[in-house]
Parts: C-alpha cells; sequence; structure tokens
C-alpha cells in the first residue's frame, strides 16, 4: 500500500466510523506507527479535510450540524471548577466543541473537545488527570473561550444561569 493509499484509507476508515477511532488502533490497523498516522491526519487536514482531534480519537463529522445555536462563552476559572462548568454545559443541552485561548507569542490555539455527556466529561477528566495535563488555560490564567452548540434559546438561558452561579462566566456572544 502507498502513502497515499493509506491516507485514503484512514479517512475512509474515519467517514465510516460511528465513534472515535484512536491514533493507536488506526495505527495497528495499518500496520504502521502512530506517528505515521499522526503525519497522515495533519496532512489529510492540510488538504482541507474536516478531522477533529478528540480526547478519544479522531473522528469526522458526518454534517456541520446546522441545527441549534452556536454560542461562545467566555470563562474564567481554575482546575478545580473545570468539572463544575463542564458539566453546566452538557447537563442544560449543550455540546462543547472546543476550548480556545489567546496565546501572548501564538496568537489563538484551540482544541477540539467534543463533549456531548457526562460520560465525555469524565473520560476526558479522567485522561487530564493520567497524563497530568494542564489545561491550556494556565497560559491565560484561566481565561478561555468554549464554542458550544446548543438546541434552543432556553437551554442557553439555563446554561448562562449555571455559570453564574458557579461565578465562571465572563461573558457570552452568539
Amino acid at each position: 500500500m502507498t502513502t497515499e493509499e493509506r491516507r485514503a484509507a484512514v479517512l475512509a476508515r474515519l467517514k465510516n466510523a460511528k465513534s472515535p477511532l484512536s491514533g493507536t488502533k488506526l495505527a495497528r490497523e495499518f500496520g504502521v506507527s502512530r506517528q505515521i498516522i499522526v503525519g497522515d491526519i495533519s496532512i489529510l487536514r492540510a488538504e482541507g479535510e474536516k478531522i477533529y482531534a478528540t480526547p478519544r480519537g479522531y473522528f469526522v463529522p458526518e454534517s456541520e450540524g446546522t441545527e441549534g445555536l452556536l454560542v461562545s462563552f467566555i470563562c474564567r476559572h481554575n482546575r478545580d471548577e473545570m468539572e463544575q462548568e463542564l458539566l453546566a454545559f452538557v447537563d442544560n443541552g449543550g455540546e462543547v466543541l472546543d476550548v480556545i485561548v489567546e496565546h501572548p507569542v501564538y496568537g489563538p490555539l484551540k482544541a477540539d473537545l467534543l463533549l456531548t455527556s457526562r460520560r465525555d466529561v469524565k473520560n476526558f477528566l479522567t485522561k487530564m488527570q493520567k497524563c497530568e495535563a494542564a489545561p491550556i488555560s494556565i497560559v491565560t490564567g484561566g481565561i478561555h473561550v468554549h464554542t458550544v452548540r446548543v438546541p434552543d434559546e432556553e437551554a442557553l438561558e439555563a446554561i448562562k444561569e449555571e455559570l453564574e452561579k458557579l461565578g465562571v462566566l465572563e461573558e457570552t456572544g452568539v
């Protein structure tokens, strides 16, 4: 199999997957190292493919998902408040698409999260703890932006209220 054939097969595998696939799993399937898969994903993205990297693995969205409202929430909190913040989103019907920070040198840094449930939040936080990883908001004193898809205005208001009660909401924008 040539490199181009492998990349096409990786893309097809991602498009047909029902859930995210880890780089390790893809590497085993194609008989290459995980780093080769990481490189393949980077090249496919550079060619314009929509491939998301999440804590659970890579995936290609079925569609851009035009249902609901896309809202930006600017929040500030410490590491201990991260779980309550994320649960405020998912418990009220929100889908946390990403987290973005404004690095003083590199500019905006974005990480795809794609958290839709308590289970997703738990898995994300467990992985953070296992890896002893710091949240990317460490570079901004806790300030960060989440892009969240909400089903309707009612869910949006419920999320705002809960984040305000927690004292982590700085600002919102639709």
